[in-house]
């Protein structure tokens, strides 16, 4: 998944960093196709926007990112771009969101274009089959965390993974799952609660008040709370641009990233809950929202009610 990962610029400042890095990916001969990616530039922008391009470039072997000045490059082997045009292959390779809603500015043999029109016109059965593999991969992952952080002996802090688990199988496999029924792709910026309450909230409201009870929003009260918990904890990058958010409206945004990147940074602090001081276990308990989310077994429970509500399009 794509997500803006960095504070900005003023405004004119990013533009022209940006627009400079775009001349530059098409100057380059080693760069064989450009897309920009993200709400930047687009009537959908916001003050947390970051200029992101995506980039096929000959001698990349493996995907990489690169940010400088404030701008995000996405860059992926030139041979992808002929690779990625089959969707047996790209479905277990490709960034599928990511190069389906980038905007192409360079492609000079179309094979850009290409990959995305074969993620637009997938057939009803391919996006059934695609569906059937997330979910399948979910429940996997939830009978994983299940084993791990359930049952006889297990304390406080497999109860905190195990919601970490289950945010993890809902927002990385069950929500673009959801989306597969609309033949959307996800987008992955700091205001996504918003984003998936926009295109699959009235369609399919079972689903998304299980994907939402996971977080355990709170509007702007949880999200000063949550934000005020960073200090300390070596989220200072993350406390900027979840505060861009907050300051923005996106206030459940800016709770969803700080949960999200609390659980990934500090998996070390959850596994080792009871050895943490008192003070940075309350930070964390409010950053994860001990108090306002299922945690444990009920979080799993949730989660899978979550993916049989994505099963059966609720």
């Amino acid at each position: 998944m794509t997500q803006d990962r960095h504070t900005t610029q003023p405004e004119g400042q990013a533009e022209r960093a940006a627009q400079r890095t775009g001349e530059r990916l098409v100057a380059e001969r080693r760069v064989r196709a450009v897309a920009q990616a993200g709400g930047y530039g687009t009537e959908f922008a916001w003050a947390g926007s970051v200029p992101t391009f995506v980039t096929f470039e000959r001698g990349v072997t493996e995907a990489q990112t690169d940010t400088r000045a404030g701008v995000t490059v996405e860059r992926y082997p030139f041979e992808k771009l002929e690779a990625w045009r089959d969707w047996e292959r790209a479905r277990t390779e490709a960034p599928l969101a990511l190069l389906a809603t980038s905007r192409v500015t360079y492609d000079p043999t179309g094979g850009y274009g290409r990959i995305q029109r074969t993620l637009w016109t997938l057939s009803d059965a391919q996006r059934a089959a695609h569906r059937a593999d997330l979910l399948n991969q979910a429940a996997g992952q939830l009978q994983a965390a299940r084993a791990a952080h359930t049952g006889p002996g297990h304390g406080v802090q497999e109860q905190l993974l195990a919601l970490a688990d289950a945010r993890s199988a809902a927002l990385n496999l069950l929500y673009p799952a959801l989306l597969t029924w609309l033949h959307l792709w996800p987008e992955f910026e700091i205001r996504l609660p918003h984003a998936w309450r926009a295109s699959a909230g009235l369609r399919f409201p079972k689903a998304v008040y299980r994907l939402e009870a996971l977080y355990g929003f709170g509007g702007e009260e949880e999200a000063r709370r949550v934000l005020l918990a960073t200090r300390g904890l070596g989220l200072v990058e993350q406390e900027r641009r979840a505060r861009a958010a907050f300051q923005a409206g996106y206030y459940d945004g800016a709770v969803r990233y700080l949960r999200d990147e609390a659980a990934r940074t500090h998996r070390a602090d959850l596994s080792g809950w009871m050895h943490l001081t008192p003070a940075r276990r309350e930070k964390l308990g409010t950053l994860l929202g001990v108090t306002r989310a299922p945690l444990g077994p009920a979080a799993l429970s949730l989660a899978q009610e979550l993916l049989e509500a994505v099963r059966e399009g609720e």
